[in-house]
């Protein structure tokens, strides 16, 4: 169905037009876990009762002397404040950095400095770490008046190409980039998802729940616009809980789940039940789920998993597997749909995308704060790069391959990590596992697998032979590892992601410090 709001200016506006629609309608459900974790209320919060609370904010921070021009960072993770300060502050004009309670306090204040925000609003537990990382920047609880701005505001009207937020991409080298967010492009991914239809169809006043951060674009745009675009019901969990899942889905009534790649993995892993269909999810939206367990994960709890392609910078130029054949389990994210336009570079196979018509840009992130060339790079040719290598099939599916940074060249041969990297998983050894590329005198790079093994390895050399003969079962030779460290961690970013640059300094020192199992001999033809 088409988004039911209109054409509003902002994305404060698209709420106030649900709100006056269905007042009496849910718009938030925090369940008992939640709030028990964070502290605060369970139960419903009406649309009618979020716009008043939604309008007396709005009042206090514009008595306080903000609008256009100012910057707000949130730090209050998934509690429902997120949304009632976004909304408030969005009304008038004022952008919002989300600010993840994971980050360390040098990445904190990075964040803080980079984006300029002239206030910190935190929940209660997190004040102390706001302040702590940048001892400068007024911070108050989200119950609080906020203080006076410290810059007079720059004065005007927020319209759709105002900037509406600054989600800073987690990155897996350098520095995070700060995408800048208009209210166009959070208006049209509500509008998007709103009327994609097929399996991935929204109904009116629909409940969807989701355990993913608010800091990232998956919840705080397709997940909470999508839902204000019907007059539907968020149920956002303050993070996934694998053991409680299922409980927490039959409580929230939800037709529609949001979902990472490692959660059917990690669902899969539990006793079958008697309850595994007791539910009334019709849906779920994602990406990333195993090609092996993507099949098995639909069979057993009765519902498709939509795999779905976009990035922070795209926003609702996305694509989509909503309709039959879905190719489950090939890594296959659907066939695009105009307006997008897509092609894929001859020379390496990465993802290149824009709008058509007249302007390319039209609906993705309108630049990378304080970085013009990077912008610039993106856009190179006229298509955003993506980065994301992907191959399409005659019939034009798309699937994806690896991402264009995390290929290893071995004797002239692209070997992709995440490919892998899902088959050494499979290994009962491995509890988790990252590829890297490793120098290589004669083939130029050699594969270099980081295993953080399931229990204490009493021999490492039999353990590595074993992982790596199991791997040749099922991938061609010069994909497999012909190096091996058992190491006790991962590097991670802030969202759990692998540090790819990290790892590769990382596998590096192994590979100097002689600690790494030389497997090179196993993989002759």
């Amino acid at each position: 169905m088409a988004a039911a709001w209109g054409t509003p200016e902002t994305v404060a506006a698209g709420f106030a037009a649900t709100a006056a629609r269905c007042p009496d309608r849910p718009f938030l459900c925090v369940l008992p876990e939640t709030a028990e974790a964070y502290g605060i209320e369970a139960g419903e919060i009406a649309y009618g009762a979020a716009a008043a609370r939604i309008a007396a904010l709005r009042a206090a921070y514009a008595d306080a002397g903000y609008g256009m021009g100012h910057r707000v960072g949130l730090m209050v993770e998934n509690r429902p404040a997120f949304f009632l300060h976004w909304f408030a502050l969005n009304g008038l004009g004022v952008s919002v950095v989300p600010l993840s309670a994971e980050l360390r306090p040098a990445e904190l204040n990075y964040l803080i400095e980079h984006s300029e925000i002239v206030l910190g609003v935190a929940a209660a537990p997190l004040i102390d770490r706001l302040r702590a990382a940048a001892p400068a920047l007024p911070v108050v609880a989200d119950d609080a008046v906020p203080p006076r701005a410290p810059t007079p505001a720059r004065g005007g009207t927020p319209g759709t190409a105002s900037e509406c937020a600054v989600m800073y991409t987690s990155g897996t080298t350098g520095r995070p980039k700060g995408c800048v967010l208009s209210n166009r492009y959070y208006l049209g991914v509500g509008a998007w998802y709103a009327a994609l239809g097929g399996l991935a169809a929204l109904r009116d006043g629909d409940r969807m729940i989701t355990p993913l951060p608010l800091s990232h674009m998956n919840a705080m745009a397709y997940s909470a616009l999508s839902m204000v675009a019907v007059g539907g019901c968020l149920i956002q969990l303050d993070r996934f809980h694998p053991r409680t899942w299922w409980r927490s889905v039959r409580e929230s009534r939800a037709a529609v789940l949001h979902y990472l790649g490692v959660m059917p993995s990690m669902l899969l892993g539990a006793p079958p039940s008697a309850d595994d269909r007791a539910h009334s999810i019709r849906f779920a939206f994602g990406a990333g789920v195993d090609r092996r367990h993507h099949a098995a994960f639909e069979e057993r709890f009765g519902f498709p998993l939509v795999e779905a392609w976009a990035m922070t910078e795209t926003g609702s130029r996305a694509v989509i597997a909503n309709a039959e054949p879905r190719h489950v389990g090939t890594a296959c994210f659907g066939r695009p749909v105009p307006p997008l336009e897509t092609r894929i570079a001859e020379e390496d196979g990465e993802f290149l995308v824009r709008t058509a018509g007249p302007d390319p840009r039209d609906g993705f992130f309108s630049f990378y704060l304080k970085d013009p060339d990077a912008t610039e790079a993106a856009w190179e040719g006229g298509w955003f790069h993506t980065g994301d290598v992907v191959r399409q099939d005659a019939d034009g599916y798309l699937y994806f391959v690896d991402r264009k940074k995390n290929i290893i060249r071995r004797s002239g041969e692209n070997i992709a990590a995440a490919e892998v990297e899902s088959v050494l998983r499979r290994h009962p050894m491995v509890a988790e596992v990252a590829v890297a590329a490793a120098p290589d005198p004669v083939r130029e790079e050699e594969v270099l697998a980081c295993i953080v093994p399931r229990a204490p390895v009493p021999d490492a050399r039999a353990a590595a032979e074993s992982i790596v003969r199991a791997a040749l079962e099922e991938l061609s030779y010069f994909k497999v590892p012909g190096w091996i460290a058992f190491v006790d961690a991962l590097p991670l970013t802030a969202s759990q992601k692998v540090a790819r640059g990290e790892l590769k300094a990382m596998a590096a020192r192994l590979l100097d410090g002689g600690t790494c199992i030389d497997t090179r001999a196993l993989k002759r033809r």
